[in-house]
């Protein structure tokens, strides 16, 4: 086989003169420097529009960018001993990013940082907190998974102390600067014995983002998500939910879709009325209102049969649980009659032996 001629690399351009790369980085530099400007102060505004809302509370960034990586400047000197044990600790129920950031601070605290991360089992956290809705070993492995942690430290104390430093050889304790009410008593602030001995590294909460308001989302909607399941093949018992609860979910749903069809069914009308409208030759506006005026009509009627369609579907559920209730009482019944009659029996048997 025939080899391929191999290609010459290109000869190297002819550099310019000195002084005109010297006047082209001036220019560029300065280019570069007023369109910095600029943009910073475009992300300025763009911040005091997005960081408050009307109600003067601070708005959820829609996104978040990544904290800077930390200065050769910002190390502290620990002689030899490199690199610095930094220690974080929570709970870490239902982990989101807004975990991953915190963790993330702490691993950028020095360029040669250690990250232990605690977690608290699931006594602990029950006696102090509340429940949890993951385990503890999910808990622990979903910090495994995290990029910025180099240890897992499973069953971690709720307040830090000398012992558990030492234990460890941590050199700072991350967390951030909001106190920690110390629920076990042994003092005001968790975090307390760590800032007194200057050991304290701060970081800062990511806004829009907890375990409590996760779970707050699901209890609103509730309904929706218990529907979901349901029709993915969970039972109600799966769920915890009642017999009368479910069908009432079901009917809801069903209803709630007959409003959307009916719904979309509207503006499909209200296109070829407007449609109509313009061929005819009348005027656009009578037309419309006098259209919105007859499905108005008609929605109202529609939810008026819907509601007493729901009502009656209730009322047959109620019937149909009020005769399942006669129906055990009657078989209670009898068996205390024959019971009672067995008994009468057996006595009568041994009269005639005696």
């Amino acid at each position: 086989m025939a080899r391929k001629p191999r290609r010459r690399p290109p000869l190297p351009s002819p550099s310019p003169p000195a002084s005109l790369n010297e006047d082209a980085t001036t220019t560029e530099s300065s280019n570069d420097m007023e369109e910095d400007g600029e943009e910073e102060g475009e992300e300025d505004d763009d911040d005091e529009v997005q960081g408050s809302d009307l109600s003067g509370r601070s708005a959820a960034p829609s996104f978040f960018e990544p904290h800077p990586e930390p200065r050769a400047s910002s190390v502290e000197k620990f002689g030899d001993r490199v690199p610095v044990r930094v220690y974080a600790d929570g709970i870490y129920d239902l982990f989101h990013f807004g975990h991953a950031r915190s963790l993330e601070q702490a691993k950028k605290l020095f360029p040669n940082t250690y990250l232990l991360v605690g977690c608290c089992n699931d006594a602990i956290t029950s006696k102090y907190k509340g429940k949890t809705v993951m385990t503890e070993a999910e808990r622990y492995e979903s910090l495994r998974h995290c990029r910025w942690v180099d240890e897992v430290v499973p069953d971690a104390p709720w307040v830090i102390t000398q012992e558990f430093l030492d234990k460890h050889q941590i050199d700072f304790v991350a967390h951030d600067a909001l106190p920690y009410a110390d629920a076990s008593g042994a003092g005001k602030d968790v975090y307390e014995f760590v800032r007194i001995t200057g050991k304290f590294k701060e970081t800062k909460r990511t806004d829009g983002i907890s375990t409590s308001d996760l779970i707050m989302r699901i209890v609103k909607d509730y309904n929706e998500y218990v529907m979901r399941n349901l029709a993915r093949g969970y039972t109600r018992k799966d769920l915890g939910v009642s017999y009368v609860k479910e069908k009432q979910l079901k009917v809801n749903m069903g209803i709630s879709k007959l409003r959307q069809k009916v719904k979309e069914q509207q503006e499909r009308v209200g296109k070829k009325l407007n449609t109509v409208a313009k061929t005819a030759g009348l005027l656009h506006s009578e037309w419309v209102e006098n259209a919105d005026r007859w499905v108005s009509g008609f929605l109202e009627k529609f939810e008026e049969s819907c509601h007493l369609m729901e009502s009656a579907i209730r009322m047959q559920i109620q019937k149909g649980l009020m005769k399942r209730q006669p129906k055990r009482r009657l078989s209670s019944k009898l068996l205390a009659n024959s019971a009672s009659g067995w008994i009468a029996d057996s006595s009568l048997v041994k009269t005639d032996f005696s």
